[in-house]
């Protein structure tokens, strides 16, 4: 799993944390786009959408279900151009974008670009970069057929990546 998901990056300015990822996805570009925008997808990976209006400007709402509290955290379809990028900029997590490219002619892959922008300090930063990762690896298990039961979520591999991260 972990060879699809290049170790996450970032950037910092003043109070402004930029994180990317690389995903090399043995997946065709609709089926990865289907799992990043559609509301029947997103749980199995990343947090049900309560709302999700389809197309730029559209609202979202994404309840989080890896907690207890179950955080929601609204915003709007900030770029959307199917099948290439779709982007949301939501409360808390900031500017999400995804970004999708052919990466094989010889059997359906898919490079998708991953940045996330947010205001937060150093700490956030490492949680930031632990979380994507784990959802990255839920990702990869979705497009596999086995999506997250989040019954089962514990801390324990993001806490190994957020140590991870922190050791650089």
């Amino acid at each position: 799993m972990t060879e699809f998901i290049e170790h996450g990056t970032s950037t910092t300015e003043g109070t402004t944390q930029t994180l990317h990822f690389v995903l090399n996805l043995p997946h065709s570009v609709e089926r990865v786009w289907t799992a990043l925008v559609s509301p029947g997808e997103l749980p199995g990976w990343l947090a049900a959408a309560d709302v999700l209006e389809p197309r730029l400007g559209g609202a979202v709402t994404l309840r989080w279900l890896n907690n207890e509290e179950e955080g929601v955290h609204s915003g709007h379809v900030t770029a959307w151009d199917v099948e290439r990028i779709v982007e949301y900029t939501i409360d808390l997590h900031g500017r999400c974008r995804f970004h999708l490219e052919h990466a094989g002619p010889d059997a359906p892959a898919t490079t998708v670009r991953f940045t996330n922008e947010f205001e937060g300090d150093d700490s956030l930063r490492l949680d930031c970069l632990a979380g994507w990762h784990n959802h990255f690896e839920f990702l990869v298990d979705a497009l596999e057929g086995r999506p997250k039961d989040w019954s089962s979520w514990s801390l324990d591999r993001w806490s190994e990546l957020r140590t991870a991260y922190e050791k650089g």
